[in-house]
């Protein structure tokens, strides 16, 4: 106990000597450019999830700026980087991504089905089942399981970094809450079919396919959505706006874009419809159709609506679709996404000019979110030393690079699961709809400070590096006061104090 406290107090001490450190530099010593290791680093820090050991060494050997370069073009071409085998298999083994929707909700269903049941032998004073009940929920459990696995797995082992940065970014940009109902049977899919194919493709091919996926109609409620009806008493089951109100202000315009509350209403209107097929055959496995979205006319509104000052005349499901072409190409959509996009790679507060910038560029390419992401790598803000460093991990960023950093397999999921929903991030666990916050106000605070030096306890423990080798790995990313404090640590501490520190803590 004594030298675990000594631990805790000694990591304390360095993130906060050298955080304070960090600012009084940022405040007085002038921005020099990126050396080219510098320049290295970053690029694994902002478009992936941080160095192995197997990266340094290619730096190393090729010499930094022919990696990076290499690196770059790799990225923005994934398909071209063969995927480990021990990540082929492992993704093969898992039930969760060869399921059909269908089958998927209907593993759901049954357990619904089996715990109503058993409630309804408690009323009746008889003693329910309790072994048949479980072996039901056991079908369901473990497929949200595997969708977290899948997710960590791939941002661990997979070459293609950036692809795994960007399906983050754009599964909490379309965020659905994995608690609610029977979204958690289906994020795995709806992150596999509606975000992935898309993250460096067409902006309005995914907002189609986010919209259409049975994940975000059940998570917005849009599902249950039907054209108001004036004979139902209070319209309890009519009009939901619930998707079309976030459909504007979180994944296309913005919150500030000036439409009025009328636009949601009349955009609720045209999606009326937009739901899931009750008879699509529910017991199926991995073969088939098993989609199961349709469009129900019976419950569309075909009257006439007035939205964002066109006239749109009734005409089924190409209402909901053209109010998607016209949201996609809006300039307020270029403007929202842009600022959101350099946030989260740049800064906080991004460079008012690269947010201009990247938001022509999504205009001019009609919403090419490759060329979107090519632009944000090719500015000079992306590259300068005020945006080096200057982004705080969220908590799954810290442990995902801290597992890579270690060179740490993903042997047992669980506790890793369990130690992000104490952070306050569980995976697929952002229960409103703008997801999680990637601010470092969100999470910079004492609590999460301590549970990072516990979790980097936990992990320098396990993986039996030294501090040499951990230094070598994360290179020009450690400052000489981080250096300087760490050489007077103990030996056998300072592998969790170099994962503890805010050099690390920072991307």
């Amino acid at each position: 106990m004594k030298n675990r406290r000594f631990m805790l107090g000694s990591a304390g001490a360095l993130a906060g000597a050298a955080l304070l450190a960090g600012r009084s530099r940022a405040a007085s010593a002038p921005a020099a450019p990126l050396s080219a290791d510098e320049r290295a680093l970053h690029a694994l820090n902002r478009l992936g999830y941080g160095p192995r050991p197997a990266d340094a060494a290619d730096i190393a050997e090729q010499g930094a700026e022919r990696w990076l370069e290499r690196f770059l073009a790799e990225q923005l071409a994934p398909r071209r980087l063969a995927q480990p085998e021990a990540l082929t298999t492992r993704l093969a083994g898992l039930e969760v991504l060869t399921l059909s929707q269908a089958a998927l909700l209907g593993r759901y269903r049954e357990a619904v089905k089996a715990t109503r049941e058993a409630r309804r032998e408690q009323a009746k004073g008889q003693t329910p089942d309790a072994a048949a009940l479980n072996a039901v929920r056991e079908q369901v459990r473990p497929l949200v399981q595997q969708a977290a696995t899948a997710r960590l797995s791939r941002a661990l082992q997979s070459p293609a970094q950036l692809e795994e940065v960007l399906t983050e970014f754009w599964f909490n940009h379309f965020n659905v809450f994995a608690g609610k109902g029977p979204v958690g049977v289906l994020v795995a899919d709806y992150e596999q079919r509606a975000i992935r194919p898309f993250v460096l493709g067409r902006f309005r091919d995914m907002l189609g396919a986010t919209a259409r996926h049975p994940a975000m109609l059940i998570y917005l409620d849009n599902a249950q959505s039907v054209a108001a009806d004036p004979r139902r008493a209070g319209n309890a089951r009519g009009l939901n706006e619930n998707y079309a109100r976030e459909l504007m202000e979180l994944h296309t315009l913005g919150v500030d874009a000036g439409y009025t509350q009328r636009d949601v209403t009349e955009l609720a209107r045209m999606l009326t419809g937009w739901g899931i097929d009750p008879r699509q055959p529910l017991r199926g496995g991995a073969a088939g159709h098993g989609d199961l979205f349709k469009f129900d006319a019976r419950r569309h509104d075909s009257g006439t609506k007035t939205w964002l000052g066109q006239t749109v005349s009734g005409a089924g499901q190409a209402e909901g679709e053209r109010a998607l072409d016209v949201l996609a190409a809006h300039p307020a959509t270029a403007r929202h996404l842009a600022r959101k996009f350099a946030q989260a790679f740049v800064a906080d507060e991004p460079p008012p000019a690269l947010v201009e910038r990247l938001a022509e560029s999504f205009r001019g390419s009609g919403g090419d979110l490759r060329e979107l992401t090519r632009t944000l790598v090719r500015s000079d803000e992306f590259w300068r030393r005020e945006a080096y460093q200057a982004k705080f991990k969220t908590p799954y960023q810290y442990l995902l690079s801290s597992l890579r950093a270690l060179d740490l397999p993903l042997s047992n999921p669980q506790p890793l699961l369990q130690a992000l929903a104490q952070a306050g991030q569980p995976l697929y666990g952002a229960q409103t709809p703008d997801g999680y916050k990637n601010t470092a106000a969100a999470w910079r605070n004492p609590e999460a400070l301590t549970q990072r030096v516990q979790l980097a306890t936990t992990l320098g423990q396990r993986s039996g590096i030294g501090a040499e080798r951990l230094s070598n790995t994360l290179g020009a990313a450690l400052s000489e006061p981080t250096r300087r404090t760490l050489a007077t640590e103990p030996a056998a501490q300072q592998v969790a104090l170099l994962l503890a520190s805010p050099d690390f803590m920072k991307r």
